[in-house]
């Protein structure tokens, strides 16, 4: 994995050399350039897109919805299969 401070470094490496230019560039291809230094560094990193956590989420929730009840269908199940309490 990436260390953070790395990231951090590489990233400001990067976007200092973009501004240390000698042209100016208009502000849409430096919006642009930066977005590709920062899409190329957070590639590097074990992450993943808002949308992916986001079902994975989703998927999270649905399967400990079910879990939940497989768990009480058990416990009745056992419930039933019980011998019943001696007095």
């Amino acid at each position: 994995m990436f260390p953070p401070k790395a990231l951090l470094d590489a990233i400001g490496s990067q976007a200092s050399r973009l501004f240390n230019g000698e042209t100016s560039l208009p502000r849409p291809e430096i919006e642009a350039q930066l977005k590709g230094i920062v899409q190329g560094a957070l590639s590097k990193l074990d992450v993943v897109s808002r949308d992916e956590f986001d079902s994975q989420m989703v998927v999270l929730a649905r399967t400990r919805a079910r879990l939940e009840a497989l768990e009480t269908k058990v416990a009745e199940l056992e419930e039933k299969l019980a011998p019943p309490a001696s007095e």
